[in-house]
């Protein structure tokens, strides 16, 4: 038996009980989240690179990005880029799709879902239009929230899920305005990211998870200040401590997911997974 058939069994084992449950057992050396990485971090690295990296790293999982690992119309890109999740015995939590919900781009959501089974992946992550919450007009709000919805519907008739791209220049671009939109969609299978709004200071930021918390599924995990430089994750520790502090009390599984490290350098992916895992476990 190889390494991962064994945590996959031994993950099959849990999450029977898990399921009956809704809940997951925490304490204090104990994570609801599985450490993880979004390929986009090294879009420059073929996906068997990025696997064997974050594999040697440490972490669990990975989100293959749709604009350079698993382009959705190139079937053959895709299934390599499943194999090299096998290979090094990572499992695929989503796929990193470009789908903004527009009008325009309704006729191509059936493509990203047959990819993302091809992918293996259960979930697709999209994005909330094109345009911030404070400067969308009614008609495309209603636009963007018809197009998720029909997406969503799409994603069950593939056993998938969605989860909604939480960031600037989008419906997303705030709390009220995520919730408010994943209202609208009214869709069992779509929920939300969330990554610290940029620029936002520890409580200000921590306060927004807070309230979005019951709707997320993913977190993408970077330490950006100010603006968009990129520092080590250790150096918001206190964030991240807070944000693993809110997921764990809630006690329901998810990803967290480095992305954009310092650099873009392969070379401290280590030392980033092994904080994730130190912040996220409360050591």
């Amino acid at each position: 038996m190889t390494g991962r058939e064994s945590r996959d069994r031994e993950e099959q084992g849990r999450s029977a009980a898990d399921r009956a449950s809704g809940l997951v057992p925490t304490g204090s050396d104990t994570t609801v989240a599985r450490p993880g990485l979004c390929s986009v971090t090294f879009r420059r690295l073929p996906a068997a690179e990025v696997a064997r990296r974050a594999a040697e790293a440490g972490l669990e999982v990975v989100e293959w990005g749709a604009d350079v690992h698993a382009p959705p119309g190139d079937p053959d890109t895709v299934r390599a880029a499943r194999e090299a999740s096998d290979r090094y015995g990572l499992t695929c939590c989503s796929y990193g799709s470009y789908f903004r919900a527009t009008r325009g781009e309704r006729a191509e959501f059936p493509g990203i879902a047959r990819a993302a089974v091809l992918l293996g992946a259960p979930r697709v992550r999209v994005w909330a239009g094109g345009v911030g919450s404070l400067t969308a007009t009614p008609q495309e709000r209603s636009g963007t929230a018809a197009c998720l919805r029909e997406a969503a519907r799409v994603a069950a008739d593939h056993g998938l899920e969605l989860a909604l791209e939480f960031h600037s220049r989008t419906l997303t671009d705030t709390v009220a305005s995520t919730v408010r939109l994943l209202d609208e969609v009214g869709a069992d299978n779509l929920r939300t990211y969330w990554q610290p709004p940029q620029d936002a200071p520890d409580e200000e930021a921590l306060a927004g998870l807070s309230e979005l918390v019951e709707r997320v599924s993913a977190v993408h995990v970077f330490s950006w200040w100010p603006g968009n430089r990129r520092l080590r994750l250790a150096d918001r520790e206190d964030l991240w401590t807070g944000v693993f502090e809110l997921l764990n009390e809630r006690r329901v599984p998810l990803e967290a997911l480095l992305e954009f490290v310092p650099g873009d350098d392969p070379a401290v992916l280590a030392r980033e997974a092994d904080t994730l895992r130190r912040v996220a476990a409360r050591r």
